[in-house]
């Protein structure tokens, strides 16, 4: 398995319970701005990144209003793109929940699925690309 390539923290200022899939997001969308990654970005570059899998671990309630910390952590690249997430309370650092997500390139040409990520997001993730 590839090491872990960043740990940005993403803070959100107030949780609400059941709102963990746009919690995960925010984080995902914050972490792949860092790489220039972004949506948008990558689209530019002819593919678009579905997330095709989303697993999520309920550790302890969130309570209302309650401030919450969510670590994202890229830990796959070379044939997917998989996110590991943490959310932990701001002022405690109580782990609240885990999740992951993966997400698949897409050939936005031939409108394929690419079983090997293209070299753009190696490179943009800052990783030595694969000769083949």
């Amino acid at each position: 398995m590839p090491a872990m390539v960043n740990e940005p923290d993403h803070a959100i200022s107030s949780a609400r319970h059941g709102h963990y899939a746009q919690y995960l997001e925010a984080a995902r969308v914050a972490l792949l701005a860092k790489f220039d990654c972004g949506d948008v970005q990558m689209q530019a570059s002819g593919y678009v990144w579905p997330i095709i899998e989303m697993r999520m671990k309920y550790m302890a309630p969130l309570e209302f209003d309650q401030p919450v910390r969510i670590r994202a952590t890229i830990v796959e690249w070379e044939h997917r793109l998989k996110i590991d997430y943490l959310i932990s309370c701001l002022h405690t650092g109580r782990r609240l929940h885990k999740a992951s997500s993966v997400q698949v390139a897409l050939d936005m040409a031939s409108r394929r699925m690419c079983w090997v990520s293209p070299p753009v997001l190696w490179e943009k993730l800052g990783v030595l690309v694969r000769t083949q």
